[in-house]
């Protein structure tokens, strides 16, 4: 025992030297801190037992700690490790039924073609797996099942692009229904799960494949459907449905419209047609009998009558019709018809021959000049021949122009039918005539022919050249200067006369120069340059081509009268001629008229003025002669009285002259004014007869009255008409010799009143017809008239105020007719100023 305590102490001594050198002294230390008391004894007591200090002690409970903890540590290792391995084994166990269950899983999940795309949180990258043979060939790449454009048509591409990256950006979930570039149905499904973004893309079959296909072809009838009402709608023309039974069961807005109702609903309840009930009738038989109906009639919408088309069939168990608008291609058609009518009309009234073949070479018009052109039968031309038969019989009479080759000829003819371009020629026919033959195809198919017989066209050519020729030495010849410019302004034409006239060179006018040029070597004798201009823009102006005279009074004191002509060519012609002879002539003349109607207006001025002066005083002496013949004013001697006779006869006579020369002022002035009401023409005969009375008693003269029974009346200014008739009457008394008659009548035609008045005076010269209706024209003739003159003037005056005219018919010798048309119409009535 005590060998075992001394060994013991001999360890720990060894222990206790280490523990002094090393840390572990220092860590022994820190676990035994000071103690209680009686921790403190339990150490002394120990140490007395095994006579240890208290530095050996700390050290052995230090190495039986660390022993304890040693086999606790290997305690628990082996325990951590059999648990290890049991859960070890567990977890392959585990791991061994989850293969199974994912080979279960992979083998239903891919049962079916199909493809799964996946992109894992925060990956890019897509996973891809399944069958991509479905969609691409199978060398390809799998990334390329993401290229949806390559298997997809472009819509469906860009659609499910959009879907698949909604899904990734959002977590939006989808499914479509897609038919590839090859017409095979898959079914794409978009799932956001576990944090993984995957797409199931499978082929459809069986009843998935008939219910997607279902679907979209329910959502292109639904889309067919939607479109269609909207176009329904939309179109202006009513369209509607009915049932079965003949009930509306559609209508769109145009129909609700057209039948005046607020909706579909009002027009169903209150069964409104758009058809009159014959109408209707007639599209129910005809959907009856042949299930649709096409006829065009005239329905009343909004007050106005309008032709439809209207159309109807049976759709299922109902029908559809529709109403369109013909009034405009009625009225065109209508148009159309008699347009070509027309056409028809105006080319049967045409010279040339006019022949229409269609697309299949028969004849489906002629005019009547092409039938008389070749003399054929219009029997045969009924009978809508074809091209090659008409030609046939053509040459059969020897009407057309003989060839060599005929049917080569015939061949190169019918070329028209294939061509596109008008072609011409011209046929020299056996009898001597020539044709201008011109082949136009017709847009619709067919050619049409039209020939010219232009044998005289040929022979007035072939005189126009001889005729040019003879114009070209006349114009040399003319003393009036010529030159035609072309509408370049260059000259093209010029004779001897142009060149003299303006001292130009012939060898530079026929280098054919320009106007600007002309005008250059003619300012020597003429340089305005606004003349010049205006013959510049004449010649060379396209619009507004007119002829412009001209009259140029040259540095040389010539003077020219020119004229500047366009020509149907385009060209111009400048012509003048030298007229200063003619010119100083015209002037002298002109001078002398002026000087004769200055003297004409001064003597007008003073007969005017003279008038007006005269009619103060003469008023005066008239008034003062009839207060003397007044008895109140006292009584006169005989010879008093008799010179105050003369003396009122004189100032009466005076005063008519001066009324009569007023009026004529009056009426050349403008300003008479005619009183117009009904003028009774017995009694305005009568009343100018009465102041002949005593003139006809004087030289024993008889005054024939003819008035026509139904003469009546017309509109005018009675006092005029009287005036008119008092001055014919007194001027047919002062050139009537004694015991003669004059004679006055009057009568109605259908558009005037016509007086005449006649004597059996000297008559009239010829050659003063003209001049009694002239101021102051009076001669006497060998009669006992005497007058200033003015009396017929007057009246003709006063008659074509009214509307009328005077004419007189005299032969001398025999006595003279003056005859007054006086209009009856309204419209005839005008005044001086007019």
């Amino acid at each position: 025992m005590s060998g075992v305590i001394v060994s013991m102490r001999r360890t720990l001594l060894s222990c206790t030297s280490l523990a002094r050198n090393s840390l572990l002294g220092g860590a022994l230390a820190a676990l035994l801190p000071a103690a209680p008391a009686e921790a403190a004894d339990l150490v002394d007591t120990l140490s007395i037992l095994l006579d240890f200090n208290r530095q050996e002690l700390a050290v052995l409970a230090t190495a039986l700690a660390l022993l304890g903890f040693s086999v606790m540590a290997a305690i628990l290792l082996m325990r951590t490790r059999v648990r290890t391995a049991t859960n070890e084994a567990q977890l392959r166990a585990r791991i061994g039924e989850l293969q199974l269950q994912s080979d279960r899983f992979g083998a239903l999940l891919f049962a079916e073609p199909q493809i799964l795309i996946s992109w894992p949180a925060g990956d890019n990258r897509a996973q891809i797996s399944g069958d991509i043979a479905m969609v691409l060939p199978r060398d390809s790449s799998p990334q390329r099942v993401l290229a949806f454009g390559t298997w997809l048509p472009p819509e469906p591409a860009l659609q499910m692009d959009h879907a698949v990256d909604a899904l990734r950006d959002r977590g939006d979930g989808f499914q479509l229904t897609v038919t590839t570039a090859h017409g095979h149905t898959l079914e794409a499904i978009g799932r956001a799960i576990g944090g993984q973004a995957i797409v199931r893309i499978r082929e459809l079959s069986g009843l998935r494949r008939d219910l997607a296909e279902t679907h979209l072809r329910y959502k292109a009838l639904s889309d067919e459907t939607e479109m269609l009402r909207g176009f329904a709608a939309a179109a202006p023309w009513p369209i509607w449905a009915k049932g079965e039974n003949g009930a509306l069961t559609y209508a769109n807005p145009a129909y609700v419209r057209a039948t005046e109702a607020a909706s579909i609903t009002d027009a169903h309840e209150r069964k409104l047609e758009l058809l009159d009930s014959a109408d209707r009738t007639a599209m129910e038989r005809g959907l009856k009998d042949a299930a649709s109906f096409t006829s065009r009639l005239p329905i009343v919408i909004g007050g106005e009558r309008r032709m439809y088309d209207v159309r109807a069939v049976n759709v299922g168990s109902g029908s559809v019709g529709v109403a369109i608008d013909a009034s405009e291609a009625d009225a065109l058609s209508s148009a159309l018809v008699r347009m070509a009518e027309a056409h028809r009309r105006t080319l049967d009234q045409l010279s040339s021959g006019v022949a229409v073949f269609d697309g299949h070479r028969r004849l489906a018009f002629y005019n009547d000049s092409y039938r008389r052109l070749w003399d054929l039968d219009r029997t045969f031309l009924d009978a809508d021949p074809d091209d090659s038969s008409v030609l046939d019989q053509l040459r059969a009479a020897r009407k057309l122009p003989e060839q060599p080759d005929f049917r080569a000829w015939k061949a190169k003819l019918h070329e028209a039918y294939r061509a596109v371009e008008t072609a011409k020629d011209t046929w020299y026919l056996p009898d001597g005539r020539a044709l201008s033959v011109v082949t136009t195809p017709n847009p619709e198919g067919g050619v049409t022919y039209l020939f010219d017989d232009v044998t005289e066209s040929l022979e007035l050519a072939r005189r126009f050249d001889g005729m040019i020729r003879v114009q070209r030495e006349t114009l040399d010849s003319l003393a009036e200067g010529v030159a035609v410019f072309g509408s370049n302004g260059k000259a093209q034409l010029f004779n001897p006369a142009f060149v003299r006239m303006w001292k130009l060179s012939s060898d530079a006018m026929r280098d054919e120069p320009h106007i600007q040029t002309v005008e250059g070597w003619c300012h020597q004798l003429f340089d305005e340059p606004q003349v010049w201009r205006q013959i510049r823009e004449a010649i060379t102006s396209i619009e507004n081509r007119a002829d412009v005279p001209l009259k140029l009074e040259r540095k040389d004191g010539s003077v020219l009268d020119g004229m500047i002509r366009p020509l149907p060519d385009g060209a111009t012609m400048l012509t003048f001629q030298d007229i200063t002879d003619t010119e100083n002539v015209e002037r002298a003349l002109r001078e002398r008229n002026e000087a004769l109607e200055a003297a004409d207006q001064m003597k007008v001025d003073f007969v005017h003025h003279v008038s007006y002066e005269l009619r103060s005083p003469l008023t005066t002496i008239i008034g003062f002669a009839h207060f003397l013949s007044d008895p109140s004013t006292g009584p006169l001697t005989p010879k008093q009285a008799e010179y105050l006779d003369y003396v009122t006869k004189s100032t009466n006579a005076l005063l008519a002259l001066t009324n009569n020369i007023l009026d004529l002022a009056t009426i050349d002035a403008g300003a008479m004014k005619l009183e117009l009401g009904p003028v009774d023409v017995s009694k305005t005969i009568e009343l100018a007869a009465e102041g002949i009375q005593d003139r006809l008693a004087t030289d024993r003269i008889r005054l024939k009255v003819e008035i026509a029974p139904d003469i009546g009346s017309f509109i005018g200014d009675e006092k005029r008409v009287v005036q008119v008739l008092y001055n014919l009457l007194a001027n047919a008394v002062g050139f009537s010799p004694q015991d003669s008659t004059v004679g006055i009548s009057a009568r109605r035609t259908e558009r005037s009143v016509v007086f005449t008045v006649t004597d059996s005076g000297p008559g009239i010269p010829a050659d003063m017809k003209d001049k009694v209706f002239n101021w102051f024209e009076s001669r006497s003739q060998g009669s006992r008239h005497r007058g200033a003159g003015l009396g017929l003037s007057l009246v003709r005056s006063f008659v074509e105020l009214h509307g009328g005219k005077v004419r007189v018919d005299s032969i001398v010798g025999r006595g003279t007719v003056v005859i007054c048309d006086f209009p009856t119409d309204q419209a005839a009535h005008r005044d001086a100023a007019e």
